[in-house]
């Protein structure tokens, strides 16, 4: 008979337990539920969200800026491969019509 009631005692003190457990629960639910939000969070998102949108602006005007400047490049580059292409068959030019000329005039 004994054995019977530490079982009894336990079921009865485990449920007294999950009852107050499952009053708690719904006790802070409810203050979470009513508390109200602060505003900070909600500062902190927009300051993030802003401080991201600058990244993002000052990145593309970077890439912007760059390709710009690598457009430059090229474009400089490119004048001087002409130039030195020019400058190289100028005295080819020069000197056949000198050498034709000191051909014609013997």
């Amino acid at each position: 008979m004994g054995q019977n009631l530490k079982t009894r005692l336990k079921r009865r003190r485990r449920s007294q337990y999950l009852k107050r457990k499952n009053e708690q629960a719904k006790a802070n639910a409810a203050i979470k539920k009513a508390a109200p939000k602060d505003e900070k969070p909600a500062k902190k998102a927009v300051k993030k969200a802003a401080k991201k949108a600058a990244k993002k602006a000052a990145t593309k005007k970077a890439a912007t800026k760059k390709a710009a400047t690598k457009k430059v490049a090229k474009k400089a580059a490119a004048k001087k491969v002409a130039k030195k292409a020019a400058a190289a068959k100028t005295p080819e030019v020069k000197a056949e019509d000198t050498g034709a000329e000191t051909k014609e005039g013997e």
